[in-house]
């Protein structure tokens, strides 16, 4: 669970903190830093596992195109280009851990905080990227030298279920020798007393990415966390497929593997009421018929037919006519509801969810309950986390003003662009501002929105300045609309 990011010099992100919670909706025009925000959460994901050029590569440039190099990915106004890059990512991490050979092995630490800067070199014309620090520590919630405050609502129950551990040394750190910028891991358990150093310069990939081995299980806690981040684009396209028997068992993050996914997610073994372990399908298709009926009308029930003959798994969804619809005959909304129901229902699925603009292909009517089902996926920070409490976090961007209408108060950043100045050029960056009387504006430096930039978003959700206040969600959270003071300026009076 990502609580905080600070990015510095990569796209058009100049100078950006940002606080999260369970749910965040990142609000704001287009090329505002929605999206630039997502790459960058992106890349770190892809630098966790694979070398540094081929994260680099593996994040599109503007447009959705493919990217053609790593010159783009630094900040730049005109010709001039930012000379590096940096990266802090607090992070609360499940400390049990498996390594690639099955080993199991338990982090000392769960609050970490991840660091890592990277610069561009050049040589004979080819570009590429180098690491000039690299650092992880263990981080306490509570007041101290190196405190991180979890400033977003949460219990003692979960507070408790998930900050566990007493290693306060640095797991990985950055020094300067003789040859140079020196990246250095420390060990853990017995052989915690040793470390191990590489030159900084020509590393092919981070030290953090290296580790997949249960000797340092705190590193491979935190690798395998932001290996999970994911940014989902569900197309309808891929979510129309059937899927071959041996299909990957959870959702693509552009939602391949739907069919597969609920199939295996029935399949897995469950306590059953007798207090035995078996199968119980049936079980997991009424738990997402059930979920998806609350969100569209004329849906009753899904399952997965299983083609022995032909290797392949169709999913169905039943309609109020008591007729079965295979997955290419339903509407984009029941698809992207469908994946999101799976999603909720799979425990396994855990880590960081990214959806841009979620509300595509929902009716207006829907986007509520779209939410809801946003938010249910996301971790409940008032209950213990456990396996049906997962540590799960989801952010969504968007400019709809029906979804900033609707999102809890305390869950919406407003994304502007700022003019700023550097070495006499201006250029805009983004900002990501909370709502006053949030706790996303208790840090003395955070961002506040002002009341005519959310009144641009609610104006359009409510054009005549009425206020439908019968679609509050059932839930305790205070949506944006209903706070007093928006309500003042739908009714002056």
């Amino acid at each position: 669970m990502l609580t905080r990011l600070r990015v510095n010099g990569f796209k058009n992100l100049v100078d950006v903190d940002i606080h999260f919670g369970a749910f965040t909706c990142i609000a704001g025009a287009n090329g505002s830093g929605k999206s630039n925000l997502f790459d960058a959460l992106h890349f770190l994901s892809q630098l966790a596992d694979k070398p540094l050029m081929d994260a680099a590569l593996s994040v599109r440039e503007e447009g959705g195109r493919a990217s053609s190099g790593v010159q783009n990915l630094f900040h730049h106004y005109g010709s001039t280009y930012a000379p590096r890059m940096t990266f802090e990512a607090d992070m609360i991490v499940p400390r049990d851990v498996t390594d690639d050979l099955g080993k199991k092995a338990k982090a000392a630490s769960a609050y970490l905080r991840y660091s890592l800067e990277l610069s561009m070199s050049q040589s004979g014309g080819y570009r590429a990227l180098e690491i000039e620090r690299e650092e992880l520590r263990p981080l306490s919630p509570d007041a101290g030298a190196d405190d991180a405050p979890l400033h977003f609502s949460h219990s003692t129950a979960w507070r408790e279920s998930v900050l566990a551990g007493k290693r306060k040394a640095l797991l990985i750190s950055t020094g300067q020798g003789n040859n140079g910028t020196t990246i250095t891991l420390h060990q853990e358990g017995v052989r915690q007393n040793r470390t191990q150093g590489w030159p900084a310069a020509g590393l092919p990939k981070t030290i953090l990415s290296s580790r997949n081995d249960a000797e340092n299980p705190t590193i491979l806690a935190v690798r395998r966390e932001l290996q999970a981040w994911q940014v989902l684009q569900l197309e309808t396209t891929a979510l129309r497929q059937p899927d071959d028997l041996n299909a990957p068992k959870h959702l693509a993050a552009n939602g391949q593997h739907l069919a597969a996914a609920l199939y295996y997610l029935a399949q897995a073994q469950v306590k059953l009421g007798n207090g035995t372990s078996g199968q119980d399908p049936d079980r997991i298709y009424t738990t997402v018929a059930n979920r998806l009926s609350e969100l569209i009308d004329d849906v009753y029930g899904v399952r997965i037919d299983r083609d022995q003959q032909r290797n392949l798994l169709t999913l169905y969804a039943t309609g109020k006519d008591g007729a079965d619809y295979p997955a290419r005959s339903l509407s984009d909304g029941t698809l992207r509801f469908l994946a999101l129901a799976i999603i909720e229902a799979d425990p396994d699925m855990q880590g960081l969810l990214c959806l841009e603009e979620p509300e595509n292909g929902i009716h207006p009517s829907r986007i509520p309950a779209m939410l809801k089902l946003l938010q249910n996926i996301a971790c409940d920070t008032q209950e213990p986390v456990n396996r049906f409490n997962p540590l799960r976090q989801v952010i969504i961007n968007t400019h709809s003003p029906a979804v900033v209408a609707d999102v809890p108060e305390d869950s919406l950043l407003l994304a502007r662009l700022t003019e700023r100045v550097d070495s006499g050029h201006r250029f805009k960056s983004p900002q990501f501002c909370g709502l006053s009387d949030t706790w996303r504006v208790t840090n003395a430096n955070a961002a506040v929105a002002t009341k005519g930039e959310l009144l641009g978003y609610l104006m359009s959700a409510y054009p005549f300045g009425q206020n439908e206040a019968d679609a509050t969600p059932d839930n305790t959270a205070r949506r944006v609309v209903d706070r007093p003071d928006i309500q003042s300026l739908f009714n002056p009076s």
